[in-house]
């Protein structure tokens, strides 16, 4: 059925209700959603818990709650109801503006990649119960920080910086561990006791229906690391949340529209989610990216001089199961690319198993990352600019070096993007993103490690 079938057909969706559990060793947060007439969705949470665990039940009920609205969103576009109910919880109008705007550009890419057209005024209409939750500030001592770990060169890039200010107080956040996040914490010297995973489920009536043929999509995963994370800092009384999202996830994946793979890794989002935990649950725990002020390209180069994570990255979805690199997607490519200015080649082939510069295969890819083609791949990718400029430098370094260029390369020296961009000023040695949250101790730390 289409999108306007749909929502005819199920006119309403529910936010039925969430529940916090408590075991000596564990929360649980339970969830249930339901798409009246269709289906019902239980997802769950479960953070582990310290045996000097405190905290105040009505935070933590606020928090939870709005975790559940992260996770609505992606119950909700199975069928794109109209009408959502948010049971017993009342939400301000100011708040319910929030959450479309949270989800309207979240999901741009589901409703691009759908053929939906809709807008922030139509596309969903939002009532609320009659209990407001309390905003109430913290009244315990906050210290260190809360890095959320995804396994790429990016989060390891955030903890080398980090590690001028390694103490007893910083944590390491991972939802649903896996190889390339657990082998990351584990070379940067996190202990167990300083590492708090959690599980995260998604309802199998939702993967159901998907197979099923129901509407199906992207939605803004990082909005959930946003709400979740804040949990996990509230309970172990960490002040800062460190996110390692940098200057080029601002960038629209579809060329000239406000469509972008990564918008809930945006400053805006950031700005935002900040204002939103301000206003309505506390006034204590700040979220920020450490590498805001910096681009993709002084990422890699800085990644480049950490050979101990080499064989330990992955940020490859495709391959993220098998804790592998696919060798055939956008992400795979765009990593290479990135890092191809700065790392050996051999160096290269034993993380990703082979040379991908030399497949055929992934040309249409490449024209995509570096604008040839006129819309990006949805992937978390660095900026067209980003990825011209190290194409450069790495055909700079080849020929340099006297070495053959791989096929893909070749490829690119016959088109006019190397025309423009042969001679053009590499701004990315020098680059600094001024719209940036970095509180002045962090900024310190990433001065000292002379990324700016």
């Amino acid at each position: 059925m289409t999108f306007t079938e749909l929502r005819e057909k199920y006119p309403v969706f529910l936010y039925n209700w969430y529940k916090i559990e408590e075991t000596e060793n564990e929360f649980k947060f339970s969830f249930e959603f339901e798409i009246k007439g269709l289906s019902k969705f239980c997802p769950t949470w479960k953070i582990p818990k310290k045996s000097d665990t405190s905290y105040d039940k009505k935070i933590l009920e606020n928090l939870v709650f709005n975790l559940g609205m992260t996770e609505l969103v992606s119950y909700w576009k199975i069928t794109c109801s109209p009408n959502v109910f948010v049971n017993n919880v009342k939400l301000t109008n100011e708040q319910i503006d929030w959450w479309k705007k949270l989800y309207f550009f979240g999901l741009g890419e589901f409703f691009y990649k759908n053929n939906i057209k809709t807008s922030i005024n139509e596309f969903m209409n939002i009532t609320s119960g009659n209990t407001a939750l309390e905003k109430i500030n913290i009244k315990e001592e906050l210290k260190g920080s809360l890095v959320p770990i995804g396994g790429g060169k990016d989060s390891i890039v955030t903890l080398d910086i980090l590690k001028e200010d390694f103490n007893e107080n910083n944590m390491c956040y991972i939802i649903n561990p896996r190889g390339a996040t657990t082998e990351t914490v584990e070379t940067a010297g996190y202990g167990k006791d300083r590492v708090c995973k959690v599980e995260r489920t998604l309802d199998k009536n939702m993967l159901e229906l998907n197979k099923q043929g129901y509407l199906n999509g992207h939605t803004p995963f990082s909005s959930i690391v946003a709400f979740s994370s804040l949990i996990v800092a509230y309970l172990n009384k960490k002040k800062y949340i460190v996110l390692s999202n940098e200057a080029s996830a601002n960038e629209s994946t579809i060329y000239e529209e406000e469509v972008n793979h990564q918008y809930s890794k945006s400053y805006e989002f950031e700005q935002d989610f900040n204002n939103y935990v301000r206003k309505n649950i506390f006034e204590d725990i700040t979220y920020f990216s450490l590498l805001r002020p910096i681009s993709e390209y002084q990422i890699a180069k800085h990644f480049a001089t950490l050979p101990e994570f080499y064989k330990v990255f992955k940020s490859c979805n495709a391959g993220s199961k098998e804790n592998k690199w696919c060798g055939n997607c956008p992400k795979c490519l765009f990593v290479y690319i990135i890092l191809s200015p700065f790392m050996d080649k051999n160096d290269m082939i034993n993380i990703f198993g082979e040379d991908l510069l030399e497949k055929e295969s992934l040309k249409e890819t490449m024209e995509m990352l570096c604008g040839i083609q006129r819309n990006k791949p949805f992937e978390c990718v660095g900026s067209r600019d980003e990825v011209n400029t190290a194409i450069c430098e790495a055909i700079r370094k080849y020929e340099n070096n006297g070495e053959k260029l791989p096929e893909l390369y070749k490829y690119y020296k016959t088109t006019e993007k190397y025309n423009e961009y042969k001679d053009k000023e590499n701004t990315y040695n020098i680059f600094y993103n001024s719209e940036n949250n970095v509180p002045k101790h962090y900024l310190d730390l990433l001065k000292k490690s002379g990324i700016i």
